[in-house]
């Protein structure tokens, strides 16, 4: 946590950059949708996700790669493009390896329980940067915008998805840590568990990227009542995170 903005990689540049930043921050899109966004011809769109597909940092699919799937229309389905985990890390510094080699000589010198501490030490960190600014929303909807813009702001491209029912979601596009993550599952956790805290009420982990899910997310209650806890069975693939343009 408290990475400052990725910045834009080497490799990419002009419309590659822009493409795959969006991509970034909005999550899957459809070339008409980021043709229209982005202001260029659906030629130039179409030439530049090919030259991302080729270099392995976009894959694209007829369903977003998680969240709800639009409703079948006539025709040949419109192709949903997305980050792959090599577009993710080209946003990353390059720091993963040594980070990983540092935790896991923690685990093996210390035991699995120091990494624990490690990662509630990070969480708690984190809280003291963002407690006093999420803390003055008026509700838990306040909380999590708040909470959403200051971890975009520390590069994780979060954003506040409302549904129906009654909870919304939090949903974050880009893990700088993702990659350790994947080793050491507690920093998850532990994260999630901070947000619980500054939020002020339950929140259950639906996915992360760390786990190959395309998206990090949680669901929050909107109040404290029956139902608003972790027992609820909450299926991933109907996340509010997915909303393809």
């Amino acid at each position: 946590m408290g990475r400052p903005d990725p910045g834009t990689p080497p490799a990419l540049a002009g419309a590659r950059a822009r493409v795959a930043r969006l991509l970034l921050t909005d999550g899957p899109a459809t070339a008409s949708s980021l043709a229209r966004r982005l202001g260029l011809t659906s030629a130039a769109i179409r030439r530049t996700l090919d030259e991302l597909t080729a270099d392995g940092l976009v894959s694209g699919d007829e369903r977003p790669p998680f969240g709800p799937s639009r409703p079948r229309q006539r025709g040949r389905p419109a192709r949903v493009f997305f980050l792959t985990a090599a577009g993710h890390d080209a946003f990353d510094a390059t720091y993963d390896d040594l980070a990983s080699q540092l935790l896991a000589f923690i685990d093996e010198s210390m035991g699995p329980g120091a990494v624990a501490e490690f990662a509630r030490r990070r969480a708690h960190g984190l809280e003291d940067t963002y407690r006093t600014q999420v803390a003055e929303g008026r509700d838990v909807v306040d909380r999590a915008n708040t909470l959403a813009e200051l971890l975009t702001s520390d590069g994780f491209a979060a954003s506040v998805e409302h549904s129906a029912g009654d909870s919304l979601q939090i949903c974050q596009r880009h893990c700088p840590i993702a990659r350790i993550a994947e080793e050491f599952p507690v920093l998850c956790e532990a994260e999630a568990a901070a947000f619980a805290r500054m939020l002020d009420v339950h929140v259950v982990r639906l996915a992360t990227l760390a786990r190959g899910d395309g998206v990090c997310t949680v669901s929050v209650p909107l109040s404290r009542g029956p139902g608003s806890g972790g027992d609820r069975v909450v299926d991933k693939r109907a996340a509010m995170c997915a909303e393809v343009g």
